[in-house]
C-alpha cells in the first residue's frame, strides 16, 4: 500500500472512504461558480493544489504525530539509535505499549529497525522527521512568544 496510514486497532490499513472526509470539500469547484468572485484565483489554485489521493496521504502522515508516545519516541530517537527496552525505561511504559507505538511509526516508515543478536535497535528513517518536528516545535515557540 503506498498511502501511510494510520492503523486501526486489528493493525489493517486505514481506507479512506466519505465520511472520512466532508462531502463539502470534494465538491467540484463549479458548484459555487454562481458565489465565486475571483474566478481566475480559483482556478489558479484549482490547477495548482495537489491531487486528493496525496492529500489523504499527507493528513494521515501528520495523524502520526498526534499521538504524545509518538512524539516522545521520536525525540528520543533524534539523539540517539535506541532499543525497545531503554525507550520503554527512558518512557516509565512498559514494553509493550512502546512496541506498539514503534509498530506505528515503522509502519508509516518514520522509523527503522535494526537486529543485533537478540536486541532490536530502532533509529530514524531519514532526516526529514527531524526537519518536520522542528519546524513544528518553531510554531509552537513563536505562538506561545518564546522566539
Amino acid at each position: 500500500m503506498n498511502r501511510v496510514s494510520q492503523m486501526s486497532n486489528n493493525n489493517k490499513p486505514h481506507e479512506h472512504n466519505s465520511k472520512d472526509y466532508p462531502t463539502e470539500s470534494l465538491r467540484s469547484i463549479e458548484t459555487y461558480k454562481s458565489k465565486v468572485i475571483h474566478g481566475d484565483i480559483v482556478e489558479k489554485v484549482k490547477k495548482n493544489m495537489k491531487e486528493d489521493e496525496t492529500l489523504y496521504e499527507l493528513a494521515d502522515f501528520f495523524k502520526i504525530f498526534g499521538d504524545t508516545t509518538r512524539i516522545k519516541i521520536l525525540s528520543a530517537l533524534f539523539i540517539s539509535e535506541m532499543c525497545v527496552c531503554d525507550l520503554a525505561a527512558l518512557l516509565n511504559m512498559n514494553q509493550s505499549a512502546v512496541s506498539h507505538q514503534l509498530r506505528i511509526l515503522k509502519q508509516a516508515r518514520l522509523v527503522k529497525p535494526r537486529k543485533d543478536g537478540k536486541v532490536v535497535y530502532y533509529s530514524l528513517a531519514d532526516e526529514h522527521i527531524k526537519m518536520i518536528f522542528d519546524q513544528g516545535i518553531v510554531h509552537i515557540m513563536e505562538r506561545n512568544g518564546q522566539i
